[in-house]
Order: structure tokens, then C-alpha cells, then sequence
């Protein structure tokens, strides 16, 4: 007989989850990543590549600049050697070497003598946060500047200021890394992280960190217990360009994406928040609101939205996958988000590796939920006989172990999944795993193992 669903090495693994240990690795991750000067591509995007790849081994792919992808280009590779002003009084300020964020990203090389009127269009700040320096870019305009606190811009006094920005545009490409495990089925999920972004913990370093060590982890499963249900893809790209790139080189194996997440702002220590896909109801979306409520712990869930990270474009109409974002506190949503307060002290280790543990949780449900079979569908079996009863009356939640086995039960028709029963029952998808678990010991449920995909779409 089949091992039973709650003793699944997936149960197991977090079961004996190591949050303190693995919230350390991650944080370490963070830690060394965050120093890295990156954008949309260049040599930033290829160091964070390589430190990721010595986490989960990574498949490096490099498009070159000119690639048409849909409606957009692949643009001129962008990458950074020094750039500052220098103020009438010989003071060097908004200094690249300082922070990353200084330099508004993909600024074209210059170096001028200008007056405080000629430089003040190229000055970005935040009048509503003063003491933060902003994150800024201009992909696709030609243009240079540099970012800074406002109360330090507001200090500028009139005279002649040097600017010297030393950056390249020219061919290149755009980098994206990708972990590919195979499973038992071409069927995927499909896990996104953006790693465009520079020193900004939260956004993204901690959805970074928390899908390669997602990686990780189920590739040592697999390789101690053999091959997960689902093929699994953890996929690390640029921000709105990587995924149209990966989109439009792989549409035979977007085909096959089955769920999928995109990963960031998963190191704070807001609650949980998932955008559904835009098909809004399927086993994706249900997965995850699952393992939210039986969670316990606050949350929210909102409808899809044509807007924010790389969810749009695997929901844009052409594709429609059923891909959510899984996040703590949404982008935009905190004030740290874009400026330099989101620095490592707003990621924290044990937050981390709850983000971890969550996707882990999701990854059970989508791969333990399918349907099952009653052998004996012709009026309740005799429970007694078989032990069950037994079993039920030493158990702490008798009363709610007897309902689970009646549910699962009633409902395995071969047409209701797991998920199904949760949401009709109200129980929760461990309790109908144990129920599942006791009775196929008994032989009274067998799963349809041909079906990997249980769809629960309207």
C-alpha cells in the first residue's frame, strides 16, 4: 500500500523545519547580496547570479542586446564604475560608492562643470521623507542623475558643482538565471524572483532568498526520496523585462506551468498578503488561501490587478497562468519601500524562514491536493471494525477526526479534490490529510493517481 499523505517526506521536512538555522542562511544571503550594484542587466545581475548559484545550481542564460520580445527590445547592457558630485566648497556627495541608490539607474556617462540651477532637474529626493534617498531609474529614456535625501539637496548653496557619472551603454545582454527540477510530471510551478533591484533588502533580496532555498530544499527531497509529483522552476530574472524575455523564449514551457508564484517583501514582519491569479479561483489561488487561513495567524487576500511585480505579465491575456504574488507587506505599503531604509535592518532572519516555511506549506498542499475514491460508496463503511472508532476515541479532537473521515468519505467521488473538501467541510487540509491518511490504511479510499493536474476552475 501507498505510504500515507501525512507521513509524506514533504510532511516531514516541515516537521522537523529548522527556522533558527535556516533563517541564518538566508539572512547571510541578504547580507552578501545587498552591497551589489544592480539593474535590469550588467555584471550586478551576474554576481547576485553567482551568489544564488552557490545556494541552488543555476541554468545562466544571456540575451542580447536588440532581442525583440513581444513589444519590447532587449536594451543596451548598463554597468557602473564610479559617479558623485562635487559641491563649490570640494565636498563629494551623492557618491555611488556609498550607497547604489545615489545614482538614478541606467544614467548615461558625463562628466560637466554646471551651475546649482543647471544641476537641480538631474536631483531626485523625497520631500515627504527627507533623511531617505530615494530609488529611481530610467530604463528607456536616455538621460543621467542622482538621488539623495532631501534635506541634504535643500542644503545645496550656489556655485559651480562637478558631476562625473563613468557608466556604460553598449551591446551586451540581458541575465537571467533559472533552477529546473524535474518531477514526475512536466507539469510545473513556477516560482519568480526579481533581481534587478540594488540594495534593497526586502524588495527583493528576501524573495530571492526564499525561492532559491525553496530550491534547494526540494531538490534534496527529491534526490533522497525520489521525484516530487510537479516539475519545479525557480526562476531568476529582471523585473517586468526578464519575465517578458523568459516568456517569449519559452512559450512551449509556459504551456506547462501549472501554478506558480512570484516571490518578494518577504523579510519584513507584516502579515501575509496574496494577490490571486487573474483566474482568481484556481487550485493556485485555493492552495494559498488555504494554507493562509488554517495558518491561524492575520492575513489578507486580494483580487488580481494588472499592476505591481511579474504577475501581470504571466496574467497578461496571452498567457493567463495561474500564477499570485505571495508577499509579507505589499510593495508600496511601507514606508522603507524604495529608499534606503530598506537596508538589513528591516529583514529579519525568523521572518525569512516564516516566508520559507510558508511557501513549503503551499508546495505541500499543491502537491499532496488530488482526487481520491470511496471503495465502499454504497452508505457509510463500518468504521468500528476496521479500528478507526479506536483510534478516534484516544485522540484529542475525536469529535473532528470522525467528521474529517465522513467528509473524505462522502466527498471522495472521484470528482471532489482534497481542496474541495476543505472548503465544503471547513476543516482544515491536515485534518483532511490524517483522515486520508487513516483510511487508506484501511483500504477504504485509493487516489487517481492519472490526474496530477485536480483543476477546481469554475
Amino acid at each position: 500500500m501507498s505510504q500515507p499523505s501525512s507521513t509524506s517526506p514533504l510532511a516531514r521536512l516541515l516537521a522537523d523545519f529548522d527556522a533558527p538555522s535556516l533563517g541564518a542562511e538566508l539572512y547571510r544571503f541578504v547580507e552578501a547580496a545587498y552591497p551589489i550594484c544592480r539593474s535590469i542587466t550588467g555584471d550586478g545581475v551576474r554576481q547576485t547570479l553567482a551568489l544564488l548559484d552557490a545556494i541552488v545550481p543555476l541554468e545562466v542564460h544571456e540575451v542580447a542586446s536588440g532581442t525583440q520580445v513581444f513589444d519590447w527590445t532587449v536594451p543596451e547592457e548598463w554597468n557602473v564604475r564610479q559617479a558623485w558630485i562635487q559641491t563649490p566648497g570640494g565636498e563629494r556627495i551623492a557618491d555611488v560608492q556609498q550607497h547604489n541608490l545615489h545614482l538614478l539607474n541606467y544614467s548615461q556617462p558625463v562628466h560637466r562643470r554646471m551651475s546649482l540651477e543647471e544641476l537641480r532637474p538631474h536631483l531626485f529626493s523625497l520631500p515627504e521623507q527627507p533623511q531617505r534617498i530615494p530609488y529611481r531609474t530610467s530604463y528607456f529614456k536616455r538621460q543621467w542623475g542622482f538621488c539623495l535625501p532631501h534635506e541634504q539637496l535643500q542644503s545645496l548653496t550656489e556655485g559651480e558643482y562637478e558631476v562625473f557619472i563613468d557608466t556604460t551603454l553598449e551591446a551586451g545582454a540581458l541575465t537571467y538565471g533559472e533552477h529546473w527540477l524535474a518531477g514526475q510530471s512536466e507539469q510545473t510551478v513556477h516560482l519568480s524572483a526579481h533581481v534587478c533591484h540594488p540594495s534593497l533588502a526586502n524588495d527583493n533580496l528576501s524573495g530571492l532568498a526564499v525561492v532559491a532555498f525553496v530550491g534547494r530544499l526540494l531538490r534534496r527531497l527529491s534526490r533522497d526520496h525520489g521525484p516530487l509529483r510537479y516539475s519545479y522552476r525557480c526562476l531568476f530574472a529582471p523585473g517586468t523585462l526578464g519575465a517578458i524575455t523568459w516568456l517569449a523564449r519559452n512559450q512551449e514551457a509556459a504551456g506547462r506551468i501549472r501554478h506558480g508564484l512570484v516571490a518578494a517583501n518577504l523579510g519584513d514582519g507584516g502579515s501575509f498578503h496574496f494577490k490571486r491569479s487573474r483566474r482568481g479561483d484556481s487550485q493556485l489561488d485555493q492552495a494559498v488561501e488555504r494554507v493562509l487561513i488554517d495558518s491561524g495567524e492575520p492575513h489578507a487576500v486580494e483580487d488580481f490587478l494588472p499592476f505591481g511585480y511579474d504577475e501581470r505579465q504571466y496574467c497578461s491575456p496571452g498567457f493567463d497562468l495561474a500564477i499570485g504574488s505571495l508577499t509579507r507587506t505589499p510593495w508600496g505599503r511601507y514606508p522603507e519601500y524604495h529608499t534606503d531604509a530598506d537596508n538589513l535592518d528591516l529583514v529579519r532572519p525568523e521572518h525569512l524562514a516564516a516566508s520559507l516555511h510558508r511557501y513549503l506549506q503551499v508546495i505541500q498542499v499543491l502537491e499532496e491536493n488530488r482526487c481520491y475514491r470511496n471503495l465502499n460508496p454504497h452508505c457509510e463503511p463500518q468504521l468500528g471494525r476496521r479500528g478507526l472508532y479506536n483510534l478516534i476515541g484516544g485522540r484529542d479532537d475525536g469529535r473532528e477526526h470522525q467528521l474529517a473521515l465522513l467528509w473524505v468519505l462522502n466527498l471522495s467521488d472521484g470528482d471532489h479534490s482534497l481542496l474541495d473538501i476543505c472548503r465544503r467541510s471547513g476543516l482544515s487540509f491536515h485534518q483532511v490529510l490524517d483522515a486520508v491518511a487513516d483510511l487508506r490504511q484501511v483500504d477504504l479510499l485509493v487516489p487517481l493517481e492519472t490526474d496530477i493536474s485536480v483543476e477546481t476552475d469554475p
